[in-house]
């Protein structure tokens, strides 16, 4: 069975942090290249950062130098530090692998973990 919950968003001040979730299905998660997503409203989904199965690390320019993205292999699980938040942060985060999974010929996707960044 086919999973991605992500967890750990909630409501922050500008400035402050937050450390989202990611719990994958391991038959998904071992073999591939994980991401974090974000959608904001009236934006398409873009990707922020990447993590290889041997823990190599990309970023979007967007978030490099205040986000960081890991992995437990061993958990199946990955996570993002985000760090000094600004509200054009605020989105609903999902975690994928690289490119998204196909299920049935359908993008599959969680039901993400919304992060709002506000004073």
């Amino acid at each position: 069975q086919v999973q991605l919950v992500e967890s750990g968003g909630g409501l922050v001040q500008p400035g402050g942090s937050l450390r989202l979730s990611c719990a994958a299905s391991g038959s998904i998660f071992s073999l591939n290249t994980m991401g974090w997503y974000r959608q904001a409203p009236g934006k398409e989904r873009e990707l922020l950062a990447t993590v290889t199965r041997g823990g190599s690390v990309n970023y979007a320019d967007s978030v490099k130098g205040r986000f960081t993205i890991s992995r437990d292999n061993a958990k199946n699980t990955m996570y993002l530090q985000m760090n000094s938040l600004k509200p054009e942060d605020t989105a609903v985060y999902y975690c994928n692998t690289v490119p998204p999974l196909t299920v049935n010929l359908r993008s599959f996707w969680g039901q993400g973990t919304q992060v709002t960044v506000s004073s």
